[in-house]
């Protein structure tokens, strides 16, 4: 008696369509065949989606390739090293530069210097800025350098020496130089639109000082006099107008060994002249001075006709 496998199919809505073979065992005495299968399943992947797989491992490969390269010679171009990049090398007290750099942004650093064999050069094709900021982040002093102008800006402008002692200081209320001695040399002299005050004004041995208002007048004042003093040379006083010598509380003392004053009108001799030609000063009401010919007693008269 032979059996042969039901094949059953069984589905419903929205299931899938299932197979099921179904076999009868042989009977004691019978010989029967083991049927073939119907079905064979075969696993993997074929067809354009293998070739697509293989594509795309490729794909990686060659990208995977190029990085590599491409880091290797970023590598070799940076010049990079255990130590640092190029010619710049990490130390423990910082960065440290070799040659010649070039910034194309800010460079924001608490102490630049140089080597102690090298100067320390900053070149820029417009100008060179160092601004200094508070914790804030606003700027409290500037320093730009430009090509036709070097400007500050600052509470205070200070030069000071090696040893600390402070040479130059500018501030919104005043200038102070801290040196011993202030020297100019220009051909013109030094040019004060305002008022000066100083203990001492002196000229080189081998120049002449000499004080000049163009336009205006000319005044030395002091609490303890004016002192005018040349060793090698005269003292001259020109004005286009008058010369006043004025002292509040003293007098005025010429002491020299010759007194002249060549220019002073000479009033009429008297009667009583002599013939050696000896005058005297006679001073008017309004301080004018003349010479009038010395007498037995003074010729001098409060109304001459030389005061009027």
């Amino acid at each position: 008696m032979n059996l042969q496998p039901d094949n059953i199919s069984l589905a419903g809505p929205g299931q899938r369509q299932m197979v099921r073979e179904q076999y009868t065992t042989p009977t004691q005495g019978s010989s029967l065949e083991r049927p073939e299968k119907q079905y064979v399943y075969n696993v993997g992947i074929y067809g354009w989606r293998k070739r697509c797989l293989y594509l795309f491992v490729l794909l990686l490969l060659i990208i995977l390739v190029v990085n590599f390269a491409l880091t290797i010679w970023i590598l070799k171009v940076m010049w990079f090293s255990p130590t640092g990049m190029g010619h710049l090398r990490v130390t423990s007290e910082g960065l440290r530069l070799e040659g010649e750099s070039e910034f194309l942004y800010p460079l924001y650093a608490k102490e630049i210097h140089s080597r102690v064999d090298n100067s320390l050069l900053l070149h820029s094709s417009q100008n060179v800025t160092v601004n200094a900021r508070n914790p804030d982040g606003h700027i409290t002093g500037r320093l730009t350098v430009g090509p036709k102008v070097i400007e500050t800006c600052g509470q205070q402008f200070q030069i000071k020496s090696q040893n600390g002692k402070m040479l130059f200081s500018a501030s919104e209320d005043e200038v102070v130089v801290g040196t011993g001695k202030l020297r100019v040399t220009g051909p013109e002299g030094a040019w004060f639109e305002h008022s000066v005050e100083t203990p001492l004004v002196r000229a080189d041995t081998s120049k002449q000082l000499r004080l000049e208002s163009p336009t205006r007048s000319l005044s030395m004042d002091a609490p303890r006099g004016v002192h005018i003093k040349a060793q090698a040379g005269n003292i001259e006083a020109l004005s286009q107008k008058d010369i006043k010598f004025h002292s509040s509380d003293g007098m005025i003392v010429l002491d020299a060994e010759t007194v002249r004053l060549p220019n002073l009108p000479r009033g009429s001799k008297g009667s009583s002249a002599s013939s050696q030609e000896i005058y005297e000063i006679c001073v008017c009401p309004d301080g004018k001075l003349y010479l009038s010919a010395a007498g037995l007693s003074s010729t001098c008269h409060e109304f001459s006709r030389d005061c009027q």
